[in-house]
C-alpha cells in the first residue's frame, strides 16, 4: 500500500495544492476569529504595567518601590500600603512567520486539517488578539508591521499573493530585518536538520528578537500508525521509501521524532526563546492560549493556578 499523504508530490500539485489552500482562505479567517475570541475570553490581553496615562490596577507596595508611587487614599483604610500602576500603553511589534513549504500541506486520516491549514488559523487569529490589544502585526518579507482591527483581513490578502509564488519556506529569510526588541512567532512542523534550524535561530536573535516557536504536526507523524508494506514519501526531497514492514520502524522512528522535538526546544530555550507543540488533531484554541498568555506575560500567573501544565512534548505547552 501507498500513505495517502493528502499532500503535494510533484511541482503542479503543489501549485494546485496552494491554490485550494487559497481557495480556503476566507473561511479559515472566519474559524481564526472564532478562535481567538475564545482565547479572548479566558486572558485580558497584553495588558501590563508600565508607562501610560490610564489606571490598571492597585498592587501592594514592595521593596524598592519609591514612597511617591504610594496612594494614600487607596492605603488609609488598610494595614498595607498599595500602589497605583498605570496600563503599559506603547504598541509593541510582533512579526508572524508561517511555514507553508510543502510539508506542511501533509494531512493524514487521523486529522481533519491539514498543518497548513492550523498554522494559517492560529496565525491570524494570533493577529487578531495582537491587533485588538493595539500591537503591531507583520509577515517578515511580505507585509510591514501596521496596527488596526483589520490586520487579519490584510493578511489574506498577503497570503493569497504569496501562494501564486514560491512557497514559504520553514524560517523567514535571514535577510529579513525585524527591528530590535520586537517579537516572532514562527509556526511550522520544523521538520529540517537541527542544525540548519539552530543557525536559523541564532540569525534571528542576533537581531535583538524575542522568538516564540510553535511545531504543529499530524498524529501520523508521531505515532507512524501504519501495517505492511508502505511506500512513503518525502514531500521536500522527492525521494520515496518503501518499508516492507512499517510497524517495525515505528519504535525507532518515534525515538528519533523525541529526539529531534529536543533538538527544537534546546536550541529555542537556549536562545530565551519559548517552544510549543501542537497536533493537528487537536483544538486550536489549545495552542493559541498557551502562546497568546506567553507573549501577555500572563503564564506565570496562570501556571500558579494549575491552568498550565506539560512541556514541549505536551500538547500545546511551552517548555
Amino acid at each position: 500500500m501507498s500513505v495517502d499523504l493528502k499532500a503535494p508530490t510533484s511541482t503542479i500539485a503543489l501549485e494546485e495544492a496552494a491554490q485550494d489552500l487559497a481557495a480556503k482562505l476566507p473561511a479559515l479567517l472566519v474559524e481564526a476569529r472564532r478562535v481567538a475570541s475564545t482565547v479572548a475570553q479566558g486572558t485580558h490581553g497584553r495588558r501590563r504595567p508600565g508607562p501610560g496615562e490610564t489606571f490598571w490596577q492597585y498592587r501592594s507596595f514592595e521593596q524598592g518601590d519609591s514612597a511617591t508611587l504610594v496612594d494614600w487614599r487607596r492605603s488609609a483604610g488598610s494595614s498595607h500600603l498599595f500602589v497605583r500602576e498605570r496600563e503599559w500603553e506603547a504598541a509593541h511589534t510582533v512579526w508572524i512567520w508561517l511555514d507553508l513549504s510543502p510539508s506542511m500541506y501533509f494531512r493524514s486520516h487521523l486529522s481533519k486539517t491539514s498543518k497548513a491549514e492550523r498554522a494559517i488559523v492560529l496565525a491570524l487569529a494570533l493577529a487578531s488578539l495582537l491587533a485588538d490589544a493595539g500591537e503591531r502585526v507583520g509577515l517578515p518579507g511580505l507585509m510591514p508591521a501596521r496596527a488596526g482591527h483589520s490586520i487579519a483581513s490584510t493578511m489574506i490578502e498577503t497570503l493569497a499573493r504569496a501562494l501564486s509564488g514560491p512557497a514559504l519556506e520553514c524560517l523567514p529569510d535571514a535577510a529579513c530585518r525585524l527591528g530590535r526588541h520586537s517579537e516572532l512567532a514562527i509556526f511550522s512542523d520544523f521538520l529540517e536538520a537541527p542544525e540548519k534550524l539552530a543557525t536559523g535561530f541564532s540569525a534571528t536573535a542576533r537581531q535583538g528578537v524575542r522568538g516564540h516557536v510553535v511545531q504543529i504536526l499530524d498524529p501520523a507523524e508521531e505515532s507512524l500508525p501504519y501495517q505492511g508494506r508502505v511506500e512513503f514519501f518525502d514531500q521536500e526531497t522527492q525521494t520515496r521509501f518503501v518499508a516492507e514492514r512499517a510497524e517495525a520502524l515505528r519504535e525507532s522512528y518515534q525515538k528519533k521524532l523525541a529526539a529531534h522535538k529536543a533538538a527544537i526546544a534546546f536550541h529555542a530555550s537556549g536562545l530565551g526563546w519559548a517552544p510549543f507543540l501542537h497536533h493537528t488533531n487537536r483544538p486550536a484554541v489549545e495552542a493559541l492560549l498557551p502562546l497568546h498568555m506567553h507573549l501577555s506575560g500572563l503564564e506565570k500567573a496562570y501556571r500558579a493556578k494549575g491552568t498550565l501544565k506539560g512541556e514541549l512534548a505536551g500538547e500545546g505547552e511551552p517548555s
